[in-house]
């Protein structure tokens, strides 16, 4: 895998770092109910307004950090297939750690393009950009994800209360992920 700091590249996928201009893919993907449902802890379904705010947040991250979330495209079509990367998060009581993100299509589920993206992630998280540690958490009865995580070298450690809702909270250290 080859990666830089502003785009990913692994055997399926290629990362841009989030733009505006992908608010239709976004809206397509963070509105299914199939992902948002994972992702959305409020009772009442995201919005296309949520989901530009959250554009411009990410925007903001990369602006702010040189790194952040990424929109996922499939190498050999082109086609948007997901949204992960790394990004700040203070979800851990106490901590400001980097938080490895994914979501993919449903449609491409159980495919291992999560796993892929989350490997890249971590690499270019202490290749590219120095870290120790990258942490990622996920409700505790998302099981596909919590097996994406310890695929991608994760630890568990726990579980973590994030938005009012528990989590399980999983670590990778340089050291030994």
């Amino acid at each position: 895998m080859t990666e830089t700091a502003l785009t990913l590249r692994t055997p399926r996928l290629l990362g841009e770092p989030i733009a505006v201009t992908h608010e239709r893919q976004l809206r397509a993907l963070l509105l299914d109910p199939r992902v948002h449902g994972w992702l959305w802890p409020w009772s009442e379904p995201p919005t296309g307004g949520d989901v530009r705010r959250g554009i411009e947040g990410a925007v903001e991250h990369w602006h702010q950090h040189g790194f952040g979330l990424w929109l996922l495209r499939d190498r050999g079509t082109g086609a948007a297939v997901g949204r992960g990367g790394l990004q700040y998060t203070d979800a851990v009581a106490g901590e400001f750690a980097v938080e490895a993100a994914w979501t993919i299509v449903p449609h491409m589920w159980g495919r291992g393009l999560a796993t892929e993206l989350a490997q890249g992630a971590v690499r270019t998280g202490f290749d590219r950009l120095g870290l120790v540690e990258v942490i990622a958490i996920t409700l505790t009865a998302n099981r596909a994800s919590r097996r994406v995580m310890e695929k991608a070298g994760f630890t568990a450690d726990g579980t973590i209360e994030h938005v009012g809702i528990e989590h399980v909270l999983y670590r990778c250290r340089r050291t030994r992920c």
